[in-house]
């Protein structure tokens, strides 16, 4: 039962035509809604769009695997360190994937056959619904257009590239552990005599009170190597049909049984549009 009930008439004009308000003081009271209609305001939910943060390949690539490193003899006596990429069975298109059905336009690969056992359920039937034989490592190349393509079709590596092609090659770098920062950030030791008593300690960091923490992305000791790294423009010197392997100038990631991923080196305006 509400206790008191006044109306407020001179609250000015705007409000003369109001209807009066009710001040209830007791709590067993229904509560009225306000007259204010910005504290009923409710919140409408935002449409995501789902969007694909992969990057567009200058074209299809391949997956090797890394043998090992040795020196080449151009003719004319030039030696070359190069990097020695062979092909186990695979490079096999597993899958299309367009803009109508998966947003984007890419090439999913599968790379080096392996028992049924060694694969999931999911992953044999995966596989199974495209014909193709068990593989260990599936992956997608983002490509403007897959019209060219087939699932089950072969690629073969001497089809796609030739000597003197520039390639990226991406691969999980060795793995070094936990280790300090003179080894990890080439950092340097202090004096190891002269009544030093900081030698590989890794010092100050940061100051004091203020800001009163460490600052992001400071260099500390920490777990080094197993990451994956991309070298950039590396110069194919040879390919051996016969031997199955491909020889690449310089050095890539990872040590000899590593998996690598060979891809057509991005040039922009001339495989890769400048937008």
């Amino acid at each position: 039962m509400p206790i008191a009930s006044l109306s407020l008439p001179s609250l000015g004009r705007c409000c003369q035509n109001s209807p009066p308000i009710s001040l209830k003081s007791s709590f067993l009271s229904k509560p009225t809604k306000t007259l204010f209609s910005f504290a009923f305001k409710t919140t409408q939910k935002r449409s995501f769009s789902h969007r694909v943060s992969m990057s567009m390949e200058a074209g299809v690539g391949v997956m090797g695997t890394k043998l090992g490193m040795m020196s080449y003899f151009e003719t004319d006596g030039t030696v070359v360190p190069v990097t020695v990429v062979g092909f186990r069975e695979g490079n096999i298109v597993t899958q299309l994937k367009t803009s109508a059905t998966d947003g984007y336009d890419a090439v999913q690969v599968g790379y080096r056959r392996v028992r049924d056992k060694k694969l999931t359920k999911p992953e044999l039937g995966h596989l199974e619904k495209g014909g193709v034989i068990p593989m260990r490592h599936l992956q997608e190349f983002r490509l403007q257009s897959v019209e060219e393509f087939e699932v089950g079709q072969k690629l073969a590596v001497e089809e796609i590239f030739k000597e003197g092609d520039l390639v990226d090659v991406s691969g999980t770098t060795i793995g070094k552990g936990f280790q300090g920062g003179i080894k990890r950030h080439n950092f340097k030791r202090g004096q190891m005599t002269h009544g030093s008593k900081s030698h590989r300690a890794l010092g100050s960091i940061g100051a004091g009170t203020t800001p009163g923490r460490v600052y992001k992305g400071k260099k500390m000791p920490g777990r080094m190597g197993g990451s994956k790294r991309k070298i950039r423009k590396l110069k194919i010197v040879k390919i051996d049909n016969e031997l199955r392997v491909v020889m690449i100038k310089g050095a890539v990631p990872g040590k000899p049984g590593n998996l690598l991923r060979i891809t057509p080196a991005k040039i922009v305006g001339k495989n890769i549009p400048k937008n």
